[in-house]
């Protein structure tokens, strides 16, 4: 026995039971915690229909209400309850009614055991990346909480603003360094009765009481303190939307969940029988010894984002107010933009000039300098390479810098290291082609030789800066034409979006690309950003990143599709 399943219940009963029922028919003991406010009746029945179950118990019962201390209360009574009546088990799954298993219970066991010292428990700083949508990633920690946001919305908030008005924050106790992440985790027997029975355990439920949200920083923060290696990850695929809402799976899902290799995932519609008959059945597995993979299906939850919040052109809707859409270009010819191509291949601008009549420059906006084709101080119009001129005015630089170069296309590399101030002027710029290769910017950092903290730290402040600027590229006033990819899909098939910039390039006589320039050797990079989560970071822009990832030539007759196409 090397799994126990903690299954947190308030609805939807007849799935609990067929859910537990699975888990305890391939030796996985399970406790389940069933909110207080299901009646006695209903709750009577729900433990009759287990009774024939050795290994299924239930446990004292809690009255449970979302972002309050009450989801962390069940699950440390039914954790206690598992450790103590299972002294077998190794590993323990904070599961919910709706969580539904996607493989075979053996082949997550059998991953497990192979993993006996590892936590799988998403743990994010709140210093280094944004991390929830609508705010209060730092001041949840700082702030007291006692009114509840779903029934006392006012009271909620106007006690969050009289805080901030006197100027009131907790002292967070000593030896907690704030983390945040997914509730759904797997932690080991050690790392979980560590934190249950932790000398300070009184001290760490008195704070953490009064925290927003506490069942997604309370074991995110203390499982930093006792355990021996954490995976900072999931392994429940939990899927939300762009309002921080949960994702529900319905039985069209189906293939969609096959593709991701997750062990997990949730959150399942209760009628979605073809779900259940398929997953809960014995069919032998189709994915067995893959690693799970999130990423496969990432891309059509990114399009499903963007056709949610974008719409079609000449499409309008109840759900979807219609944005009014005017404004002048910055410059007055078209010019294209790139990030994160130079750093993806050596001698990358010289290659690019080589096509037609185009001006690839460096990094314009560099801290130091602007990078000129050519390395010259100054360019038509008696523009200065002076940082100080270029930054007194960014806007009049680049419309300069095009309109003295009519005729001839301009492009230039833009990148979080660069100054930011000019973002919204491309952004709203119905002449500039954006292309970005979104994480592109830990390629350097891989390649650099410096001390892992520091190189921690500069990831960090880059991912935030690049979060911004696409984040600017994706909002309803931006007019550039801009195509965003994540590094991990780039590298599965360059030719494409190299292809794409070569033809905006090109007016005329568009060449056909049949192989990109030499691409830096990324063996061994997949491991560096797994180091990079394993510390605490939220690495996201780079994509799904296989830690295997085995550099291979690339193959054109493949597509990638952009995350996002403007």
């Amino acid at each position: 026995m090397s799994l126990g399943v903690v299954m947190i219940v308030h609805e939807a009963l007849h799935r609990a039971t067929q859910l537990a029922r699975h888990w305890s028919d391939h030796g996985c003991p399970v406790v389940l915690h069933v909110d207080q406010r299901v009646d006695r009746d209903t709750y009577n029945r729900f433990v009759d229909s287990l009774a024939d179950r050795d290994n299924v118990l239930f446990c004292d019962r809690h009255r449970c209400e979302w972002g309050t201390w009450s989801l962390v209360a069940a699950s440390q009574t039914a954790s206690e309850l598992l450790l103590e009546r299972f002294p077998d088990v190794q590993h323990v799954l904070l599961a919910s009614g709706s969580c539904l298993p996607l493989r075979p219970v053996g082949e997550l066991t059998a991953y497990l055991r192979d993993r006996p010292t590892t936590d799988f428990i998403e743990s994010v700083t709140t210093e280094d990346v944004p991390w929830a949508v609508g705010g209060l990633n730092t001041e949840r920690f700082t702030l007291r909480f006692p009114f509840s946001w779903k029934r006392h919305r006012r009271l909620f908030d106007g006690y969050v603003r009289l805080q901030r008005r006197v100027g009131y924050k907790r002292r967070i106790p000593l030896g907690i360094s704030p983390h945040l992440g997914s509730q759904w985790w797997c932690l080991t027997r050690h790392t979980l009765s560590a934190i249950l029975n932790d000398p300070r355990r009184a001290v760490n439920d008195a704070y953490f009481r009064r925290v927003w949200i506490p069942d997604e920083s309370y074991y995110q923060t203390l499982s930093r303190q006792h355990s021996k290696k954490i995976e900072s990850r999931s392994l429940t695929l939990s899927k939300f939307d762009y309002q921080g809402k949960p994702h529900v799976f319905y039985d069209d899902h189906l293939q969609l969940l096959r593709r991701s290799d997750c062990f997990v995932a949730r959150k399942i519609w209760p009628h979605a029988d073809r779900l259940y008959d398929s997953f809960l059945s014995d069919a032998p597995s189709l994915s067995a010894g893959a690693e799970p993979n999130p990423g496969e299906i990432d891309r059509i939850f990114a399009k499903a984002v963007d056709r949610r919040t974008k719409g079609r052109p000449g499409l309008l809707m109840q759900s979807r107010f219609p944005h009014q859409r005017w404004g002048n270009r910055v410059t007055a010819e078209p010019y294209v933009v790139l990030q994160g191509f130079s750093e993806m291949f050596r001698g990358f601008e010289p290659w690019l000039a080589s096509f037609g009549k185009v001006r690839v420059h460096g990094h314009l906006f560099a801290p130091d300098d602007a990078h000129f084709a050519g390395g010259g101080r100054e360019y038509f119009g008696a523009l200065s390479s002076s940082a100080a001129l270029r930054d007194y005015d960014g806007t009049a630089f680049l419309t300069n810098l095009i309109w003295n170069t009519r005729g001839e296309r301009q492009c230039f590399q833009f990148g979080p290291a660069d100054t930011q101030d000019i973002t919204w002027d491309i952004a709203r710029d119905a002449n500039a082609r954006i292309h970005v290769i979104s994480g592109a910017w830990a390629v350097p950092l891989f390649l650099s030789e410096g001390r892992f903290a520091d190189m921690r730290r500069t990831a960090a402040r880059l991912q935030k800066t690049e979060s911004a600027f696409l984040k600017v590229l994706l909002s309803d006033h931006c007019r550039a034409r801009v195509k965003i990819q994540t590094l991990s899909d780039f590298v599965l098939n360059p030719i494409e979006p190299l292809q794409d910039v070569l033809d905006q390039l090109a007016a005329r006589d568009r060449p056909k690309l049949t192989a990109p320039p030499e691409m830096v050797h990324l063996g061994g990079f997949g491991e560096f950003l797994q180091n990079l989560k394993n510390q605490g970071m939220h690495l996201h822009l780079a994509g799904d990143f296989p830690t295997d990832y085995a550099p291979e030539p690339a193959q054109p007759e493949r597509t990638t599709p952009y995350l996002v196409t403007k």
